[in-house]
């Protein structure tokens, strides 16, 4: 056991090794862009990474305990553009700690607990636009040290414990300024001195919300000019809100906001009087926003707005917008998340533009008078339309955009009739009725926009598009087409660069489908159920840049040429496919391997079949194996074919090679017949009555081999016709007649006697025709009537002298190779002699 005292030895200098490693010299941050970008966000950096190269653009230190910043703390990073330092414990910024950061545009210190800010603290920032002191314990702008930041366009400082609203004398220098976010900040008077400074600025946007406003002087705001002035959630009374209003007089404002928001609602009771003071302020746009209690009676609520050209209201509790003043001037009036009780017929002949969207209580549309409307959109409403589209639906001819999307049921009754104008139409996510039984869209010529993404909408007229002759963009993801086949309904849109045909069902493409859509640049066929990629389809595309065929069912090409692929192709996707890599797409695996730039995650292409190979990067894919795999299969079948060819011809003569056996056992040996008899069963009579009487009774006597006599019993016919028969017998006796060609064992018999003939030396087959022979039956052995038309046989006469003639020729063929003896020489001669006198 290892005494304490040297374990501690041990541990203590590891432990104070450890204590003294920085994370830094682990590589801690992150190079999003290579030289350019570095995140090193919340790492338990204490100082900045000596790593990164004096190149980075834009440094990301937030959530790090930095806790000080020196001078010249960023001077290695002269490249520097946005420096985020977002609660990082800074206490303190000595001067010139942004020294050399010529370039940085954009300073984050959010959430900082900053105590002493030097003077010079943010010298030599010579080109920031945006600084970002959200929460940094921050009282005054007095003493905060940015009068010579020149440049600065965005300065907020929100969330801090401004309570003067009075603009130091260094804002007169800040003359880009366009953005002054003060909100949350515990400002509650605003007095007529507070803002000379602001009088000879026009574009400066001011942000109030969230400070306890009690007071604003009359006139504090008199001749001033503001691109925006938002005040929400500054007042904890209607009475308050309306006196700070009128404290707003003289202002001339852009854009002018008003409200809560919504965790932060302070005024219980809303009157329609808090808004008289407007009357006396020049506001080209007004917004309102979570005000509970709206009045039942808007009479007279707008009166003060009635020469405002853009109204937003929203989240608000509206029964109706009747009763707007006759005078009124808005050319946008935009109604977003608010509650009302049926949809407002409005009659404003200056409106250009209506958004009245996510609305509640609005369950069906009615018809309007507004003639000037271009822009319209009644979006999430979950409305019904019963007839659409038409210029008496909506009352004008000048619209040329509309969005009915995220409603309810649409029935396209009419083909928007003088709505030709129309340039971008959105039903995505509404149910179409009736919208691909006729060309609802014939009058749409200056149609550009056209979604009816997951309408419920079934192709099945193919004059569906006709008239969208000027139609980019075409979006139908999550319907259907007849068939599951995508076919020529794209005729007219020759001008189309964007399609989406998503998640439609589609299962093949028919021929000539794009033909007509040569400026197309952009195609989607992601989830579908294609099996194949068809290249050949896609190849009238040749403006096509980006094809998504994504989670589909594809395994193969098909064998397809694929060089048909359209040549300005920069992006294929075919991720979320089960590709099939067997060896019989190598060409197509290959082609995926050869594309690999012009392909999405590439690397991520995985194989779904064969199973052996389920889950292999396609990447990984070697036609290598598929070579050996071919030499393989070519030998195996090969030496299939080899082994089968053996084994039948072995069955086939399996009797020949038994002949050809007995040829090497018994072709030394003498033979024990003169003949084996080959003959049919029919001539059995003629065999024993003549043939076997005559020659084994006559002079000299000849022992012919007979079946019937001489086969072993107990042995295969065979085995018997090759080892009694062929094997011990000098010559062969064929007895040819219609029964013996009809016969089958007979032809079997003569087929092994043709073998045995070959195999043996001295064999030889003597023929015997028993009695005339049609041609056409004997053709029907040709072999046999071949070797009858070439050689001399022996025909059998019912005649003595040609009976006579038959014998003598038979016994002399028959002698040709006998072993001879002096009896056998003596009776020769005898019998010689006998046929002479005979003769």
């Amino acid at each position: 056991m290892t005494p304490p005292w040297r374990l501690a030895g041990t541990l203590i200098p590891a432990m104070a090794f450890l204590a003294c490693v920085r994370p830094e010299g682990w590589e801690p941050c992150v190079e999003v862009v290579p030289n350019i970008t570095y995140e090193c966000m919340e790492r338990n950096l204490y100082k900045i990474p000596s790593s990164i190269p004096s190149s980075a653009k834009n440094l990301d230190l937030s959530f790090n305990p930095l806790m000080f910043l020196a001078s010249h703390s960023f001077s290695r990073f002269p490249e520097l553009q946005v420096l985020d330092l977002s609660r990082c414990e800074i206490q303190t910024i000595e001067d010139d700690a942004y020294w050399g950061l010529n370039y940085l545009s954009t300073l984050i210190l959010t959430g900082n607990p900053i105590q002493n800010l030097a003077p010079g603290a943010f010298s030599e920032l010579f080109r920031l636009q945006k600084l970002v002191a959200v929460e940094i314990n921050l009282s005054s702008l007095e003493d905060f040290p940015i009068g010579h930041l020149r440049t600065l366009k965005e300065l907020n400082v929100a969330h801090n414990f401004i309570h003067s609203f009075k603009l130091p004398e260094y804002f007169s220098n800040l003359t880009n300024l366009e953005y002054l976010d003060l909100s949350n900040n515990k400002i509650q008077n605003i007095h007529c001195d507070d803002l000379y400074v602001l009088h000879d600025k026009s574009n400066l946007s001011l942000d109030l919300s969230l400070n306890p406003i009690a007071f604003i002087q009359p006139g504090a705001f008199n001749k001033v000019k503001l691109g925006g002035l938002t005040l929400r959630s500054n007042f904890n009374s209607t009475h308050v809100m309306k006196q700070c209003i009128q404290g707003l007089a003289g202002l001339e404002v852009q854009q002018l906001v008003l409200g809560e928001f919504k965790n932060e609602r302070c005024v219980e009771e809303f009157d329609k009087s808090a808004l008289e003071g407007l009357c006396n302020l020049t506001i080209a746009e007004f917004r309102l926003a979570f005000l509970d209690d709206f009045p039942e009676d808007t009479n007279g609520f707008f009166k003060c707005l009635v020469n405002v050209s853009a109204v937003s209201l929203a989240n608000l509790y509206l029964n109706s917008l009747e009763g707007l003043p006759r005078d009124i001037k808005w050319q946008s009036l935009k109604l977003v998340k608010s509650k009302v009780n049926q949809f407002p017929t409005l009659a404003l002949p200056s409106l250009k533009r209506y958004i009245f969207t996510t609305n509640r209580g609005a369950t069906s549309f009615a018809e309007f008078e507004l003639k000037n409307l271009e822009f319209l959109d009644l979006s999430r409403n979950g409305m019904s339309f019963k007839s659409c589209c038409s210029q008496s639906v909506f009352g004008t001819t000048s619209l040329k955009y509309l969005d009915l999307s995220f409603n309810d049921v649409i029935t396209m009754s009419v083909n928007f009739i003088g709505l030709e104008l129309l340039e971008h139409l959105d039903f995505q996510h509404s149910t179409l009725k009736q919208a691909s039984q006729f060309s609802a869209f014939l009058s749409l010529s200056k149609l550009l926009y056209l979604d009816m993404s997951y309408t419920h909408t079934q192709v099945a007229f193919h004059g569906i598009f006709s008239g969208l002759v000027s139609l980019q963009v075409l979006k139908m993801a999550g319907n259907s087409f007849k068939d599951n086949s995508l076919s020529a309904v794209f005729t007219d849109l020759t001008n189309l660069t964007f399609l989406d045909l998503s998640k439609c069902q589609l299962e093949h493409v028919s021929p000539g489908v794009f033909d007509t859509l040569l400026r197309l640049q952009f195609l989607n066929m992601s989830h579908n159920n294609f099996v194949l990629l068809d290249v050949l389809s896609f190849n009238p595309l040749q403006a096509l840049q980006i094809l998504d065929c994504s989670f589909n069912k594809i395994e193969s090409s098909e064998g397809q040429e694929l060089q048909y692929f359209p040549s300005h192709l920069t992006t294929l996707n075919l991720t979320q496919n089960p590709f099939d890599c067997s060896c019989k797409y190598q060409s197509f695996l290959q082609w995926i391997k050869d594309q690999r730039q012009l392909l999405v995650e590439a690397k991520q292409l995985e194989c779904a079949m064969p199973p052996d190979m389920r889950g292999m990067l396609v990447l990984s894919f070697r036609n290598a194996t598929c070579q050996i795999n071919k030499i393989v299969i070519i030998v195996t079948v090969v030496s299939v074919l080899v082994v089968s060819v053996i084994a039948f011809l072995v069955y086939k003569f399996y009797f020949h090679l038994m002949l050809l056996a007995g040829c090497k056992k018994y072709g030394r040996g003498e033979n024990t017949y003169d003949a084996f008899v080959i003959y049919s069963s029919q001539d059995e009579d003629w065999v024993r009555n003549e043939l076997v009487k005559n020659l084994e009774e006559g002079v000299p006597p000849f022992r012919l081999c007979l079946h019937y006599r001489d086969f072993i019993p107990g042995v295969a016919i065979a085995a018997n016709i090759i080892q009694e028969g062929f094997h011990k017998s000098r010559k062969v006796i064929v007895v040819v007649s219609r029964h013996f060609i009809q016969s089958r064992w007979c032809v079997f018999e003569y087929e092994i006697a043709q073998t045995w003939q070959f195999l043996s030396s001295h064999a030889g087959i003597i023929f015997i025709v028993l009695q005339k022979l049609e041609k056409s039956l004997l053709r029907q052995q040709v072999e046999l009537y071949r070797l009858l038309s070439r050689n001399t046989y022996l025909e059998w006469e019912d005649n003595i002298l040609g009976q006579h003639i038959f014998w003598r020729r038979l016994r002399k063929a028959l002698m040709d190779g006998k072993p001879r003896s002096p009896e056998g020489t003596a009776d020769a001669e005898n019998n010689q002699q006998e046929t002479t006198a005979l003769t």
